[in-house]
């Protein structure tokens, strides 16, 4: 009778394996904390020494007035420098470290680390439009993969430190673990995360926050004592303004793109382009303002108190980073990011008689998501920078911003692994760069109604204005003879 109780051989194999394989998720548990930790901490220090060096270095060349007119010098400088020492540190940082991690299993070569380092101090002190995260991310990238290949690694285990050292080097520049952790792993993927390197990518962010900290390095933190008082009235505002951020999202995007094929046309040395496109931001300031060189965290931080900022800011800001990292400069896109989100909130913040400095924080986060296709980083970022009282509305904001951005990226190497509309066909698991988004709309779908309607009513307005115009002493309107063959046969139809 009591046989019936006891385990039989079945069982005792079963709980074999059960313990054989919770013994291997220790162990490995165990090596990836171990590994993270290591690995944040040697990021954290490395990173707070660029940090405080260009730090350093700018608060120097801003004591002159017109520091901006080394810029031709600088932007050579630093495309003679990443060409003849490290092509792979050429643009913005996270991009390369993206494209490595893709095509190349995380291999990147020594020398990417100290080039990216010295080219990017050229490149904002002298008043170029960068950002500082690129380099923190290329340079936690780079050491990752360097102890890698010392530990014989293999392509798994490399690729999967590797993103440990750019959640790292996130982490440790904005001054917020959490959101540049999850960012270090989302960044990779339009629309996916790898949850097997959440782990230690959290680790290595928080040790290198930790470490970069106590070295001394200066965080941005703005926690809002106004709360908005929620009502479906500016819900919706909320939701609008999510729509519109995705829309600056697109410009953002294109205008990098634009600038890289513009530089492309250019058939000339690359140091010398540099030069070239350095003086055309001379010109710029010149006829412009100095608001626009370098980090422009001021200009962020004039936003977020709720100071009036020119309604064009955002646009200059994109048009002096394109320019900035396609002719010859290096650094970041995501300081920019902030500036353009934080300075396009104040205009929409002005247009919709709204508290500026909450739309500035909400525009922050929204074209981070929207740009970088990281909603999940930029909600959370909005609740570490900002505290929770705005977290209900900047993350509704962020995932509209997202899908409205499409099928795009600032950083062309990342993989698309979703589609943002049934009606949009894509081919998933391509490069950003090479995706090609065709509109595929079912006329019995809402989508496809929706559109009809639109449609209807464009040709409706257009014959207003046609009938209408004349009587009122304007000139008729031109009609397109296919517009006008369809209007007719929608007339016959009504009929």
């Amino acid at each position: 009778m009591m046989k019936r109780f006891l385990p039989d051989s079945e069982d005792r194999e079963n709980v074999r394996k059960i313990l054989s394989e919770e013994t291997v998720l220790i162990i490995s548990i165990v090596k990836w904390i171990l590994l993270a930790t290591g690995m944040g901490a040697i990021v954290g220090v490395s990173t707070s020494i660029f940090l405080r060096l260009l730090s350093l270095s700018s608060q120097q060349m801003e004591q002159h007035t017109y520091y901006f007119l080394l810029l031709p010098v600088a932007l050579f400088l630093s495309s003679a420098i990443i060409k003849y020492l490290a092509p792979d540190a050429e643009g913005h940082g996270t991009e390369k470290v993206i494209e490595a991690l893709h095509k190349r299993a995380g291999r990147i070569k020594a020398a990417v680390v100290p080039v990216k380092l010295v080219a990017t101090i050229i490149t904002i002190a002298g008043g170029g439009s960068a950002g500082k995260e690129g380099p923190c991310a290329q340079i936690g990238a780079g050491l990752s993969s360097i102890a890698a290949g010392f530990l014989k690694f293999n392509d798994h285990d490399r690729k999967k430190l590797v993103i440990c050292g750019i959640s790292a080097g996130f982490a440790s520049v904005f001054g917020t673990p959490i959101a540049g952790a999850i960012f270090g792993v989302e960044v990779l993927f339009a629309g996916t995360i790898l949850y097997e390197v959440l782990l230690p990518s959290f680790i290595a962010g928080v040790t290198a926050f930790q470490v970069s900290k106590a070295l001394g390095v200066a965080y941005f933190y703005h926690p809002f004592d106004f709360v908005p008082v929620f009502s479906q009235a500016f819900f919706a505002k909320v939701v609008f303004a999510g729509l519109c951020f995705g829309v600056v999202s697109v410009i953002l995007i294109e205008s990098l793109k634009y600038g890289e094929k513009l530089s492309k046309r250019f058939d000339l040395w690359k140091p010398a382009k540099g030069f070239v496109g350095g003086s055309v931001l001379v010109a710029l300031v010149i006829l412009t303002s100095r608001d626009y060189l370098g980090l422009g965290l001021d200009t962020i931080h004039r936003a977020l108190e709720g100071d009036s900022i020119i309604w064009y800011a955002f646009l200059m800001k994109a048009l002096f980073t394109s320019i900035t990292l396609n002719f010859g400069g290096s650094g970041g896109i995501v300081t920019p990011i902030f500036f353009i989100g934080a300075t396009s909130g104040v205009l929409f913040a002005d247009l919709m008689h709204l508290d500026t400095a909450t739309f500035a924080a909400v525009g922050m986060v929204c074209l981070l998501a929207g740009s970088a296709n990281t909603p999940i980083a930029a909600s959370i970022l909005g609740v570490e920078l900002f505290g929770p009282q705005i977290a209900p509305y900047s993350t509704v904001a962020c995932v509209i911003a997202f899908l409205m951005t499409g099928h795009r990226s600032v950083y062309p190497s990342q993989i698309l692994a979703i589609k943002k509309s049934e009606s949009i066909k894509v081919e998933l698991g391509r490069e950003m760069e090479d995706v090609e988004a065709e509109v595929k709309v079912r006329p019995d779908s809402m989508t496809g109604m929706g559109m009809q309607m639109a449609k209807r009513i464009h040709h409706i307005g257009k014959r207003g204005i046609s009938h209408i115009g004349p009587a009122i002493g304007l000139p008729p309107a031109k009609t397109d003879p296919e517009d006008k063959k369809e209007d007719d046969d929608k007339d016959a139809a009504d009929k």
